[in-house]
């Protein structure tokens, strides 16, 4: 029997043959690239799924929709795994093409669209930051955007979960996607669109699914926007801010949180204390005066606020597990790892959170919904120690959700149910949806 190489090669050749030679490279340094994420991002997965170890036989980057669908068509045709793939900026492995086959590079396809309704119609290729700048200049903002806004709209959509604009808008499954166009890997060389609940099985599905090739997201009118920095003696007076940020008449964007140690990597535009607790906040501006009312009741300091739009950039590019990654950058002979959990515990028993972890525990904070999501940052051992901290979590009342693995956990179930239809032979993304996944663990830490 042929090996999945020499079907690459031939299904390549197809390719090649029917849409062109410059869809499709083999070279040693674009493969290797190309077959890797940010999974650095976690010392488990480093050493699980280092760049390197796991390599794709060619990339392939179709230029539209009907070019991805025939790419995948030949695929199917000679049995040659596909592992879809967008900027890179995904940090868990979700991306890495384990049984090599072909990666498909999905950036060529970054058409925009803003609808007479105000929705946008992006290919999935189309980078976030870019979709927003187009947004904005029509007088509307996207619903959620990460913090790594470079991200491709396919990416977050197939990947991500929850971002800047989540505190009033909830995750990527919150009505955020409006509809997707999918090329299944069925053999017929087509695409589909679907739109409503219907597009639950293609969110957040790393691509077994099908490939999304085209994603409608939601807007809302534009608002101005303004980046507040304040900084605390305590942990107590800055959550007691953070806490209250739900009780605003518009809800902010963003709402961020460092204990001081983590607080001196941070790439902030402004000077920022080492030695207090940093809150940052994507305001929406008619808001920041009750907000510096409540930091200085607290016993805070207003540090800084900006109005300008780029700013708010700059304050998302800190958020959620960024510090992590500001930490590790700034501390290269440490190793560091997160967990992320859920709960009023970060507020209420900070203490009994930090306990989790022996030694050294760091929190990073965020706001989602009615409650904090935090990261909890501590230095790396090994994997067990990394997993015998979940169980003493979970017994401060916190959700917990380990990063540090590549498979589906959101909606399984669906998952299966869907790729028995559009993938009958598994050759989407293998190893992402595995047979023992716990089902759904993202919703323990609030995240719908």
């Amino acid at each position: 029997m042929s090996t999945i190489a020499e079907r690459t090669r031939t299904a390549t050749a197809q390719i090649v043959d029917e849409l062109g030679a410059e869809l499709v490279s083999t070279d040693p340094e674009l493969v290797l690239k190309m077959s890797s994420d940010w999974s650095r991002m976690s010392p488990v997965l480093q050493e699980k799924v280092p760049a390197g170890r796991y390599l794709a036989d060619a990339v392939v980057r179709p230029r539209t929709n009907a070019e991805v669908a025939a790419v995948l068509a030949a695929a199917y045709a000679h049995d040659v795994p596909v592992t879809p793939r967008g900027s890179g900026t995904g940090n868990y492995g979700q991306a890495t093409p384990f049984d090599g086959g072909i990666v498909l590079d999905l950036r060529a396809l970054d058409t925009i669209v803003v609808n007479d309704d105000g929705s946008i119609t992006a290919g999935a290729g189309a980078k976030i930051s870019v979709i927003d700048t187009v947004a904005r200049e029509a007088g509307r903002d996207i619903w959620i955007y990460p913090s790594t806004k470079g991200t491709t709209i396919g990416g977050f959509v197939g990947g991500g979960s929850a971002g800047t604009g989540t505190i009033q808008r909830g995750t990527t499954t919150d009505g955020y996607v409006r509809a997707v166009t999918v090329a299944p890997m069925d053999g017929t060389g087509s695409t589909f669109t679907v739109r409503g609940d219907d597009v639950t099985p293609y969110v957040h599905a790393y691509g077994v699914t099908g490939v999304v090739v085209e994603v409608e997201i939601e807007t809302d009118p534009a608002r101005d926007w303004t980046a507040v920095y304040a900084s605390f003696g305590s942990w107590a007076a800055m959550t007691e801010v953070h806490r209250s940020l739900l009780d605003l008449p518009v809800l902010p964007r963003l709402a961020s949180g460092d204990e001081p140690a983590l607080v001196p990597s941070l790439p902030a535009p402004v000077d920022l204390d080492p030695t207090q607790h940093s809150l940052r906040v994507i305001a929406e501006s008619s808001t920041v005066p009750q907000i510096l009312e409540r930091v200085r009741a607290a016993g805070g300091s207003v540090v800084a606020t900006l109005d300008d739009y780029e700013q708010c950039d700059k304050v998302s590019s800190m958020s959620y597990n960024h510090p992590v990654f500001f930490l590790q950058k700034a501390h290269p002979d440490r190793t560091w790892f997160h967990m992320e959990t859920g709960g009023r515990a970060h507020w209420e028993a900070p203490d009994d959170v930090r306990a989790a972890y022996d030694g050294e525990v760091h929190l990073h904070l965020e706001l989602m919904g009615t409650a904090p999501l935090a990261m909890v940052v501590a230095p790396y051992i090994d994997e067990e120690h990394v997993l015998d901290g979940i169980p003493r979590l979970e017994a401060t009342g916190l959700g917990v959700h380990s990063p540090h693995q590549w498979f589906v956990d959101r909606n399984v179930e669906l998952a299966r149910a869907t790729a028995r239809t559009t993938d009958p032979k598994g050759l989407l993304n293998p190893g992402k949806l595995v047979a023992d996944a716990p089902a759904d663990t993202r919703v323990n830490i609030g995240v719908r």
